[in-house]
């Protein structure tokens, strides 16, 4: 089945949404296995692509974007309620 999100680099441990995904759904990354959507993800949002432990890195586009406020499980939606937001510069 084709891809339903977008992964930039090798390196993100995040993707990006190219439809709304329902909870329970395949999440289906290029060049990855599918796995389940933990809960909703919205179009452009960004999904977890392994589990990200509790003040873990988040990586999108190959860079550091955060750390995660708490362990983030596969398939779960990534924002601002479980991601601090590394300021620029930081």
């Amino acid at each position: 089945m084709k891809a339903n999100v977008i992964v930039i680099n090798p390196k993100d441990n995040v993707a990006v949404a190219l439809e709304d995904i329902t909870e329970g759904a395949e999440v289906r990354p290029p060049g990855m296995g599918p796995f389940a959507a933990q809960e909703k993800i919205p179009y452009s949002h960004k999904v977890a692509l392994t589990d990200i432990s509790a003040g873990g890195t988040v990586f999108k586009y190959g860079e550091s974007i955060g750390k995660a406020l708490h362990h983030i499980r596969q398939g779960t939606w990534v924002h601002t309620h479980n991601l601090a937001i590394e300021e620029a510069g930081s």
